[in-house]
């Protein structure tokens, strides 16, 4: 089984990047599930919106996952009940509506695409760790994914590390710039501490970098904006899973951007 997972979709050029790209990462890679992190794809790159992703579907992405702005765009609760491909963190705390995680039929095997947020730096949420170990026996599958939205590199690594052999893969989204240390663990799960972005590469993580400046240089509150001009970059990953184990035989980084132009 290959896993194409593409990293957070930023604003308009994230949209049009993924429009643009990933039918033909599709017919080059060809994966048998993919997965894109849509939870920036607004114009204003917070949470998503119907048409959106709907776009994301049509565009080729199989599930979206989404994160600590999944509600950021009040539109999502008229249609979040009806979006069987979408999953919000399965850690949000409460009677939260939608759904934490999916599952994918793929020949014979089954797919459980999860979404988990990490806590530190980061909104109040339950256990991620713990819901993990409650999810388990529920999901019934050697094929699991999970897209881990944190802000720490060690909160997530040790999250993968707690489920090596456990789960396919752990691979980070929210921080938007993409790491290098694609790996498979030791009992056979595969890891990347952050997928990377997809949007506007001449940014700041997305934003106008004039404004993030501002706020550095000034220690005022700055209203960030998306940048909506300039070349786009599309950040992610391909993974390769074991028919028969559902342990990960390989995870290499996906990256397209002005200085890595695609080669098909």
């Amino acid at each position: 089984m290959r896993i194409l997972f593409v990293g957070d979709v930023v604003g308009n050029i994230g949209v049009a990047m993924i429009h643009e790209y990933l039918p033909q990462l599709k017919r080059d890679l060809k994966p048998q599930v993919t997965i894109v992190n849509g939870e920036n794809s607004t114009p204003v790159g917070r949470g998503i919106s119907q048409s959106i992703y709907k776009q994301l579907l049509k565009d080729g992405a199989d599930v979206v996952t989404m994160g600590n702005h999944t509600w950021d765009n009040a539109e999502l609760y008229d249609f979040i009940g009806g979006a069987n491909r979408l999953v919000r963190p399965a850690n949000f705390p409460g009677d939260t509506p939608g759904q934490g995680w999916t599952k994918v039929k793929v020949n014979q095997q089954t797919l459980a695409v999860v979404n988990m947020q990490g806590r530190v730096f980061m909104n109040p949420m339950d256990d991620p760790f713990a819901k993990m170990k409650t999810l388990l026996p529920e999901l019934d599958t050697d094929f699991i994914f999970v897209d881990f939205h944190a802000e720490t590199t060690s909160e997530k690594r040790a999250f993968a590390m707690r489920y090596d052999g456990q789960l396919s893969a752990v691979v980070g989204t929210h921080t938007h710039v993409q790491t290098s240390d694609a790996q498979v663990l030791r009992g056979g799960t595969a890891f990347m501490t952050e997928a990377g972005m997809t949007g506007p590469a001449d940014s700041v993580l997305g934003m106008k970098a004039d404004s993030v400046i501002e706020r550095f240089e000034n220690q005022r509150p700055t209203r960030y904006t998306v940048q909506e001009v300039g070349p786009g970059l599309l950040s992610g990953a391909v993974i390769d899973l074991n028919d028969k184990t559902g342990h990960a035989t390989s995870i290499k980084p996906i990256l397209i951007s002005p200085q890595h132009p695609y080669q098909s």
